[in-house]
């Protein structure tokens, strides 16, 4: 089992992100100690409660604790205002108190809506993050951020809010299938490609392996794309300065899932906004050539898209990508911020790129 601690001000607010197979059943007595009625609400989706909710249900019943479900529709359009109140509504229906816990029990939809859901609730309620795809457990239930979207874009309205609790329970991913793993790994390597040159040559080595899901590399590969967030976070936590660089390949990508809507995964537009961040660091002379390649024949390599191009949900044009872009949360003063590459590894945020010569590399990137 790893355990990755996330250290925060005050430190009363720190938690632990708890990664391996058989994580829930390992974790369900810490779980009890945030459940002081005995109850926990749990915000699922159809998906994930076909598949798993009887074993949340057992492993909390064997500590004394009630589960009682509510169980969404699959999908991104639960990211809405519409939803946020349903799942208002349904925790006050269970007399939610401040001192509780819900658990957000699904992949990154489920964990942004409840998440927000926690924090707004009587001005701040518990949430404990149980992620149930590769792409949540190694990053949305991680770090806080929750959200719904809006018609300008995604994860426009949303708060920090960090949960009290992460159980990444491996033997969940069991039932992804290829697409959603691969759209998964994407952050793994996003997370590589920003801060850790190392963890890219082994990610070089071993995805493909990783892909087989052998539990002790899968589960050592997440810990350690974790770990590196966490120490991101810890010394950024609302996103003022270092923590921007997660980002990496966000404002691509947000930008193609807004054009897309339903068509394209988040880890597939990372994916291809990772790509064209190094391709577009290369072009500007920021990294060489050579770095660029070996991102793109990785990405090649484990399935993803290696250019805009290639992203699902096309074809995409070039100057609605770039009206996306100007709404990107990270803007300051009406310029883009873009996180670029000077190396694998070695990422920076400028706001010193021209849109015009943006909509260019786009042009050509999509062709």
């Amino acid at each position: 089992m790893e355990k990755i601690h996330i250290s925060l001000t005050p430190q009363s607010r720190n938690y632990d992100v708890m990664v391996g197979a058989g994580a829930l059943v390992h974790c369900a007595q810490k779980i009890a100690t945030f459940c002081p009625r005995k109850i926990l609400p749990v915000i699922t989706d159809e998906t994930v409660a076909s598949l798993h909710l009887d074993k949340l249900e057992n492993a909390l019943a064997a500590v004394g604790v009630e589960t009682r479900a509510l169980i969404l529709p699959p999908g991104e359009a639960n990211k809405s205002f519409a939803q946020l109140e349903t799942v208002c509504n349904f925790l006050l229906e269970q007399e939610m108190e401040r001192s509780d816990c819900l658990a957000a029990f699904g992949g990154g939809v489920v964990g942004d809506l409840a998440g927000l859901a926690s924090a707004l609730l009587k001005r701040g309620t518990g949430c404990i993050q149980i992620p149930t795809t590769l792409l949540a457990q190694v990053d949305s239930s991680v770090g806080g951020k929750t959200a719904i979207n809006a018609k300008a874009g995604k994860n426009m309205i949303g708060v920090f809010h960090q949960p009290k609790l992460v159980v990444a329970d491996l033997d969940f991913l069991r039932t992804l299938d290829a697409r959603q793993w691969r759209a998964g790994y994407a952050e793994i390597l996003k997370m590589a490609c920003l801060a850790d040159a190392a963890f890219f040559h082994q990610l070089q080595q071993n995805g493909p392996e990783l892909a087989t899901g052998k539990t002790e590399l899968l589960a050592k590969t997440i810990g350690r794309a974790v770990q590196g967030k966490a120490d991101i976070v810890a010394k950024d936590e609302r996103e003022q300065g270092v923590r921007a660089l997660l980002n990496l390949g966000h404002t691509f990508a947000h930008a193609l899932e807004a054009e897309a809507p339903g068509k394209i995964l988040h880890g597939e537009a990372v994916a291809a906004g990772l790509a064209a961040a190094f391709s577009f660091s290369a072009q500007l002379g920021l990294c060489s050539a050579s770095a660029c390649d070996l991102v793109l024949a990785h990405l090649r390599q484990m399935g993803l898209p290696a250019s805009l191009a290639e992203a699902p949900g096309g074809p995409f044009c070039a100057a609605a990508l770039l009206a996306r872009m100007k709404q990107d949360k990270k803007n300051r003063q009406g310029l883009i911020h873009l996180v670029l590459c000077r190396n694998i590894g070695t990422a920076f945020v400028t706001a010193e790129i021209e849109e015009q010569k943006i909509l260019q590399f786009m042009k050509a990137n999509l062709r």
